[in-house]
């Protein structure tokens, strides 16, 4: 019998994975996992094996392969079945090329950098309603989340009056707590909404990425599934990142000061951010199409792999004191946005957004402090994307 142990989800620390997660010099980056529905498959922790595996065309992407590593009922929508039209996450080439072609351009660097103007502008306005209602205030619904909502909105050509009813349905689409029908549901509603948008955009075409979708080659079955993608990932990611980040630099009072007089480079500070806190709670999901041997193990044709990027990108044989959030040091080579082929597209713009935003708000406020003892502050660890639910600060 194959000795497996399931996949450990219960974090002792805020800012740390969960213990037995991390990988330690000298042992193995890959070991036996027991899966919720029985399956023995593969954990990888380390660093330069995360890396092989994701840019390895022998193991798949595609979602009628995928097993959750830990109990989730509301991803039954998104697994055991072929990919739902235009989420080309679950897909492998060519069917992923055909999309990823199609959006690449729009998520360049040089594209993305146009954008910073006018993401200082939604950042400033921000803050500036933060000042006049006065502290305290809960970070994340003042600024953490608006910022990135707004930013895609306007991206996307999705009116931010809209932005209630997709966070709410967005939440419960990457909620561990919800019921395969929850979030069946909530994908219902992000896919109706987007529908309308497209049908309008069809109508009346402008300057935005849900028109040039409603008038490219994909079906409206695909242009809805891209749409309710970007939109989903594409905000609840950054602002998990910016209220866990501003937890994360309020409890490391030397890191935070070097943020705030400017001792060091913005976008350093953002990648070791990146790195520190990855927020991918259980990794990134893969499964063998073939036997691979890796590390001597042989990984068998059908098997599923879990990558766990949190754990890679505390790898002590990749970075030094890899324990300690250090903004002065230049991690390059986090995986905290994946790999290869399916590395995130909107990482550049994900960047741009925390580069501005945690500039901006340390700058604002220079006593900006917690409001409430750091044991009070609600973590979401019922979440897809790790973060805080609120964070309660003053100034």
């Amino acid at each position: 019998m194959t000795y497996a142990e399931p996949l450990p989800t219960v974090r002792t620390h805020p800012f740390d994975p969960p213990p037995g997660l991390a990988p330690e010099h000298g042992t193995s980056p890959v070991r036996r996992l027991a899966y919720p529905d029985g399956h023995i498959g593969w954990l990888v922790t380390g660093h330069r094996l995360t890396r092989t595996v994701l840019a390895d065309p022998r193991f798949s992407a595609r979602a009628e392969f995928k097993r959750a590593p830990a109990p989730r009922p509301g991803v039954e929508p998104f697994i055991g079945g072929p990919a739902l039209p235009g989420w080309f996450v679950d897909m492998d080439p060519p069917d992923h090329s055909r999309f990823r072609r199609l959006l690449v351009r729009h998520f360049t660097r040089r594209r993305t950098e146009a954008l910073r103007p006018r993401i200082e502008e939604i950042t400033a306005q921000r803050l500036d309603a933060m000042v006049e209602a006065g502290p305290p205030a809960d970070l994340v619904e003042s600024f953490a989340l608006p910022i990135p909502t707004l930013t895609i909105c306007e991206l996307l050509g999705i009116p931010y009056a809209e932005r209630a009813e997709f966070q709410r349905n967005s939440t419960a689409l990457f909620s561990l707590r919800s019921t395969a029908e929850q979030s069946a549901t909530a994908l219902k509603s992000l896919d109706a909404l987007l529908l309308d948008l497209i049908r309008h955009k069809r109508r009346r075409p402008a300057d935005d990425l849900l028109s040039e979708l409603s008038d490219s080659d994909l079906t409206e079955e695909e242009a809805v599934g891209v749409g309710v993608l970007l939109l989903t990932a594409g905000h609840e990611t950054v602002a998990s990142m910016l209220g866990l980040g501003t937890f994360a630099l309020l409890s490391h009072p030397a890191q935070l000061d070097a943020v705030r007089q400017g001792r060091v480079d913005m976008s350093d500070a953002v990648e070791e951010l990146l790195r520190y806190l990855t927020i991918f709670q259980f990794g990134v999901p893969r499964t063998a199409l073939v036997d691979v041997e890796v590390e001597g193990r042989l990984i068998r044709a059908g098997e599923s792999v879990t990558l766990c990027l949190p754990a890679a990108n505390r790898d002590p044989d990749r970075f030094d004191r890899p324990d300690e959030l250090d903004v002065s040091r230049a991690p390059g080579g986090h995986l905290a946005f994946g790999h290869g082929m399916h590395q995130c597209i909107g990482q550049h713009l994900a960047r741009v957004e925390m580069q501005v935003a945690y500039a901006a708000l340390v700058r604002r406020f220079p006593r900006l402090r917690l409001a409430v003892p750091a044991h009070d502050v609600p973590l979401g660890t019922d979440m897809g994307f790790y973060g805080v639910h609120s964070l309660p600060v003053a100034w």
